[in-house]
């Protein structure tokens, strides 16, 4: 018969480690934010055993802090996310276990394909037609004890046992093999990819090749450097001016024409209308007319084909504006 935890009771989060494991714990307080760990684009694709993969998810990066105030949520600029998805809020505050520290990615759906794009549409249409979901994938502390130093594989077994994964939280699973077998379903199913995370390796704080993207679809953040005028039908704005920092330059990357509605074009000229200035931010020539200039503060995700050789976009579409990165880190991927 299998041990049980009685209703109500904490199971031990730390049960299936081995000793060697368990001697890489920390006891810690509960702590403050600190910058997740980010993975890194590549163009290799393997299996290995040595390595874990886990579906790419298309939304926004949070770390969910409880503690003794309650639960806190946070991007990954540490801008908190409490008031937008308190029913995210109410879901961990409902968990037993009273400390830890997770990290995943809230999403919309349409289908079963994560929509990045359906996700900044919810402060517009509301809760109840834009659904959310916490898919967590990794645990940064728990129950007294810093686990960053547990390998990958060790801290999802914690992650699991940890939180009972109730409403709109779900656990994110993963493949310990095949990764080549499973890159090729994602990219048939339309996601948007894989993270290959290396089994073995801790979680740190920053970028890291211990987890790579395995991206099936082109698409990245770039910043709003300015805008053409309406032409047609089109009202507010005809295309954005888009770049990504190379250094302290911002580089122009292109022109961006689709992937807007109506309301959007409102909302983005709402926002862009304060940040107007005379002359160009990018540190190229731009060879459009009438150009509005704006300073480089938004930031917005931009699906595409690929780079061009001369460093444009080819076919690039509007997916959103992303609020939880700030315009300086914004680099071409």
């Amino acid at each position: 018969m299998s041990e049980r935890t009685p209703r109500g009771a904490v199971a031990d989060p730390f049960a299936a480690l081995r000793p060697e494991e368990r001697a890489l714990l920390k006891p810690s307080r509960v702590p403050g934010f600190e910058a997740p760990m980010k993975a890194t684009l590549t163009d290799e694709r393997f299996s290995d055993p040595d390595w874990i993969y886990e579906r790419k998810l298309d939304g926004i990066r949070c770390l969910a802090i409880r503690g003794g105030d309650g639960v806190r949520l946070y991007s990954r600029n540490d801008l908190s996310q409490n008031a937008r998805y308190p029913e995210l809020v109410d879901a961990l505050n409902a968990e037993t276990q009273k400390d830890f520290v997770v990290d995943g990615e809230v999403v919309a759906f349409t289908g079963n394909r994560t929509d990045f794009g359906k996700l900044t549409q919810r402060h517009r249409l509301g809760p109840d037609r834009v659904r959310v979901f916490y898919y967590v994938f990794d645990v940064l502390y728990v129950a007294g004890r810093d686990t960053t130093q547990l390998p990958q594989r060790a801290r999802k077994a914690v992650l699991k046992r940890a939180l009972s994964f109730h409403g709109n939280v779900r656990y994110t699973p993963h493949r310990n093999r095949e990764g080549e077998a499973y890159y090729r379903h994602a990219c048939a199913k339309k996601w948007e990819g894989l993270i290959a995370k290396r089994a073995g390796a801790p979680y740190v704080h920053g970028r890291s090749r211990d987890w790579l993207k395995f991206k099936c679809a082109a698409e990245q953040e770039l910043v709003i450097g300015g805008y053409t005028a309406p032409k047609g039908s089109r009202t507010v704005l005809g295309a954005l001016l888009v770049g990504y920092y190379e250094g302290k330059r911002l580089r122009y990357a292109g022109k961006v024409g689709t992937g807007f509605d109506r309301a959007t074009l409102d909302d983005l000229g709402a926002r862009l209308e304060p940040l107007r200035r005379d002359g160009s931010p990018f540190a190229d020539e731009v060879k459009e007319r009438s150009v509005t200039w704006v300073e480089p503060k938004l930031v917005a995700q931009i699906g595409f084909s690929e780079w061009t050789a001369d460093g444009r976009l080819r076919h690039p579409r509007y997916l959103g504006l992303r609020e939880d990165k700030p315009a300086e880190e914004v680099v071409r991927e």
